[in-house]
């Protein structure tokens, strides 16, 4: 089973940006707990991280139609909030998607109280840290 993890804007500050909300994991560590975590499954990882919508965008395209995932787990970051093109390009790639966060985005601002692209994911994770990563990795490949 192929299931890719696309990470979005500013995730490659992990362990510099605030790491009070997100930790002291830089990305790269993030992505090596969870090779570790799944290392017995029959899952084969990839991991992607973009500060940009539209390569986020094109990510997932290739991801579905060339590397043939059989699901992809999201962290759109802050697009999460308001880009209905992240939303609409995961309901065209048509193959399941759990969206998670890092932070319990319901504990913080008001306007990050609201996913626009959790509605076209078979599921949404957060507040549990790079857990949610693995959490939605087990759940895509059960």
């Amino acid at each position: 089973m192929k299931i890719a993890v696309v990470n979005g804007p500013n995730l490659n500050l992990l362990g510099v940006r605030e790491p009070e909300i997100y930790g002291h994991d830089t990305l790269a560590h993030i992505e090596v707990k969870i090779r570790k975590a799944i290392r017995e499954s029959e899952v084969e990882l990839q991991f992607h991280q973009s500060n940009s919508e539209g390569e986020i965008i094109d990510l997932l395209h290739s991801l579905r139609y060339d590397w043939e995932a059989d699901s992809i787990v999201i962290n759109p970051g802050s697009y999460s909030h308001y880009s209905y093109a992240i939303r609409d390009a995961i309901s065209a790639i048509e193959i399941p998607v759990v969206e998670v966060h890092i932070s319990n985005t319901q504990a913080r601002e008001e306007f990050r109280h609201h996913s626009v692209t959790a509605g076209a994911c078979v599921g949404k994770i957060e507040g549990l840290g790079w857990v949610g990563y693995v959490l939605a990795i087990l759940y895509l490949s059960s």
